[in-house]
């Protein structure tokens, strides 16, 4: 019996552990942090031009292109990454918070 429910827990930490892994072709956490910092940062500085709109959707982009090559990282993966992670609110939650307090850090390293 003693065996069995040894069994059976050691079982339960592997499934828990496994389903804890970053499926393949998705960014981890810590990767998905840094593009959202820079692509809040990018949105950010485009909202701070004194253009117009559709002018901002056009040049928008262009600053998206060098955040993915900076970070040598597809459109398409970060994409599927995003939706991957949305799933679950809770770890949005945390890659979010994660976000807003790095680009905290930036501000406050900025203003002194």
């Amino acid at each position: 019996m003693k065996k069995l429910i040894l069994y059976s827990i050691s079982l339960l930490l592997l499934v828990s552990c496994a389903k804890n892994k970053t499926p393949e072709g998705i960014l981890d956490e810590d990767k998905m942090v840094e593009l959202l910092v820079d692509i809040h940062m990018a949105e950010g500085l485009v909202s701070t031009f004194p253009i117009h709109y559709d002018s901002s959707k056009v040049l928008y982009p262009l600053f998206e292109k060098e955040i993915f090559e900076k970070h040598q990282v597809p459109d398409s993966v970060f994409r599927k990454s995003l939706e991957y992670y949305m799933r679950d609110a809770r770890i949005m939650d945390r890659l979010y918070a994660r976000t807003i307090d790095s680009l905290h850090v930036i501000e406050k390293s900025g203003n002194q």
